[in-house]
């Protein structure tokens, strides 16, 4: 019976704990139960990660019970190899969230560990949804609980960056909702992902669904230019936000590419390649450029995720004799898991920072290694990873996407490969910042090294970063088929071209 729900179970445990949560008044006991909520999401997703057959290119672990039967909307679950990592990943960095607030987080811990539970489920369900309807409801609720952990916990301009957050993802989605709703009448009033594969289209209606799916998954990602929202957001939000946000949010905006817009709207998709390309090839660059001269460290790290994020719209919209490009696609997948546990590493660490000094800015830092030598040697591992260091996961995604840029344009190739030395830039910089030179600040000289933990949170991103760039085939592997069928379907004219 449990392997027959593991979706659900996976889903809808850590969002039951969450409630529960709220009305548990001993702190000791409200941290322990989120922490198994946590454990047990992160446990169910990992062993459908084992569990998952990579052979065959069917969904598999597939729940359907009829929702609202009157308006064709389906309660259907379901995992393939597109969205099988990201359930895992999801809950993972939760867990991680969970353990490295338990010293941090003194103001209403009921609630901050609810919204993370409460949010982490709506995530998984987004990423397991079959049916549309189902998956525009886990998309839209995800908002709120990140909504509440920034306005809430979040730094002096809180509310500021929590609004805009929320209008940015809410008008995007908003967009997308007239897409389905289009699309359920054109398919015979059906929510079924898969049904819509299938429509005749014209190029007409494919480019205005393009064109309103593009907005709420650009806005996710975030492209250029709808990126504004991500560096006011990541400045004010916890850690724990900030981690979540980059880790996991971001890569919801390129699951909807790989998902909505490839296989439903290909000849779209196929046209406006050059335009995506461009505006990736922007992001990659100019953002990165951006990000070398931010004072602040968060913001450096969060321009510097919308840069790397640009690899995977890069890869999305890179076709190689009106094929997509496999290295590409299969880049971009790498590329997001990878960036995944780096950007939450990077936000970890300077998290561990401002709770000892409360500031973010570069110049209030300098010398920290010698006062904090464990840590020191775990923000250079990422640091390099950040910068695409071979032998660690930042390098593997990238090199996929720059080996299938260039089979498909050497200038494309080149230009993304700026990355690697633009990132080096910034990201050595900011290191070397804070982390070398003389101690001039008192507070630093009153820092403390990593507690437990800190410690624990860090070392389990270091395996993951560690283990994805030296075995990345481990995460390659299980997601090929999946990659494989989405470029079949998007290779296919609904146009007869």
């Amino acid at each position: 019976m449990i392997m027959h729900n593991l979706l659900s179970i996976t889903i809808w445990t850590p969002i039951v704990i969450g409630i529960l949560i709220l009305f548990i008044k001993n702190q000791s006991c409200i941290r322990w139960c989120a922490f198994f909520g946590a454990l047990i999401g992160t446990i169910f997703s990992g062993l459908i990660f084992t569990k998952f057959n990579s052979t065959i290119p069917d969904l598999q672990f597939v729940e359907h019970v009829p929702w609202i039967p009157s308006l064709h909307i389906s309660y259907s679950l379901a995992i393939d190899g597109i969205s099988m990592p990201f359930l895992f990943l999801n809950n993972f960095i939760t867990l991680l969230v969970i353990i490295g607030s338990t010293k941090v987080i003194k103001h209403k811990v009921a609630l901050y560990n609810s919204m993370f539970l409460v949010m982490t489920g709506f995530i998984s369900g987004t990423f397991c949804a079959m049916d549309m309807m189902l998956f525009y409801v886990f998309f839209e609720a995800m908002l709120i609980p990140m909504y509440l952990i920034i306005g809430i916990w979040g730094s002096s301009n809180r509310v500021y960056a929590a609004i805009k957050f929320f209008l940015y993802t809410l008008m995007g989605s908003l967009l997308m909702l007239i897409a389905i709703i289009y699309l359920y009448n054109k398919s015979g009033y059906s929510f079924n992902i898969f049904s819509y594969y299938q429509l005749p289209l014209g190029f007409t209606p494919q480019i205005l669904i393009f064109i309103a799916f593009f907005f709420a998954f650009a806005v996710k990602v975030p492209m250029w230019p709808v990126h504004t929202w991500l560096p006011d957001a990541h400045p004010e939000a916890p850690t724990g936000g900030s981690m979540v946000l980059a880790a996991i949010t971001l890569k919801i905006g390129g699951y909807g590419f790989f998902r909505f817009i490839l296989p439903i709207v290909p000849d779209a998709a196929r046209a406006m390649s050059p335009i995506m390309i461009t505006l990736s090839l922007i992001a990659i660059i100019y953002i990165g450029l951006v990000a070398i001269v931010q004072k602040d460290m968060k913001k450096l790290v969060a321009y510097s995720s919308i840069s790397h994020m640009g690899f995977v719209t890069l890869s999305c919209f890179m076709y190689l004799n009106n094929n997509l490009n496999v290295w590409a696609m299969e880049g971009a997948m790498v590329q997001m898991i990878s960036h995944g546990f780096v950007s939450a590493a990077m936000f970890m660490c300077i998290g561990v920072m401002y709770d000892r000094i409360h500031s973010r800015n570069i110049v209030d830092y300098g010398g920290v290694a010698a006062k904090m030598p464990i840590f020191a040697t775990f923000f250079l591992i990422f640091s390099m990873a950040n910068a695409g260091l071979p032998g660690t996961s930042g390098f593997v995604g990238e090199f996929m996407v720059i080996m299938g840029a260039v089979q498909v344009n050497i200038i494309y190739g080149a230009l993304a490969g700026l990355t690697l030395i633009i990132g080096a830039g910034y990201t050595l910089w900011m290191y070397k910042r804070t982390i070398f030179g003389n101690i001039t600040n008192p507070h630093v000289n009153a820092m403390k090294d990593l507690n437990y933990n800190e410690f624990a949170v860090l070392l389990l991103l270091l395996i993951g970063v560690i283990g994805m760039g030296v075995y990345p085939e481990l995460f390659v592997h299980k997601m090929q088929t999946g990659v494989e069928n989405i470029i079949a379907l998007a290779a296919r004219s609904k146009l007869g071209i």
